[in-house]
């Protein structure tokens, strides 16, 4: 491992955040949309969403830092950081698919892909670095939940 080196990590982190901001700023006004949609059970509100998202990307890019920083892992590594660059790729497009575009089964199947993805991010990251991988278990229990309400969004409007 290299020696911690706190720009890089502060790199990472803004570099997830971006992806986070720019998804979010392609996907357009979301807010009055969001309260007008028949929403699942246990939805929360839609100001939970931003909050919980700053803070997941923020350890996403603090794990995937971790594991770059794992220069002895190489293979490993690598994968570990494709898994980490394919679900941030999957990640970004949903919110533009559901609030932009408004394709609810489409968004609804990227959701579930996310959570596997995020799952698999999960498995590569353990086999470099345990702490990443754990860092992101409520990135993907939130995923799921993302999932279900995604599904749940879908069946109740046609």
């Amino acid at each position: 491992m290299k020696k911690f080196n706190l720009t890089e990590m502060l790199i990472s982190v803004v570099a997830a955040e971006l992806v986070g901001a720019l998804s979010a700023l392609l996907a357009g006004g979301f807010a009055g949309f969001y309260r007008e949609i028949v929403q699942p059970p246990f939805s929360p509100p839609g100001f939970v969403f931003p909050v919980v998202w700053v803070i997941l990307y923020a350890v996403m890019g603090i794990s995937s830092y971790l594991v770059y920083a794992e220069t002895d892992a190489g293979v490993l590594r690598s994968r570990a950081l494709t898994a980490y660059v394919v679900q941030l790729a999957v990640n970004f497009s949903w919110s533009i698919l559901f609030f932009r575009f408004r394709l609810f089964g489409t968004a609804a199947a990227v959701a579930v892909l996310l959570a596997l993805l995020v799952a698999v991010m999960i498995v590569r990251f353990a086999k470099v670095r345990r702490l990443a991988a754990w860092m992101n278990l409520p990135y993907l229990l939130w995923s799921l939940f993302a999932a279900y309400l995604a599904i749940g969004v879908r069946l109740l409007n046609p």
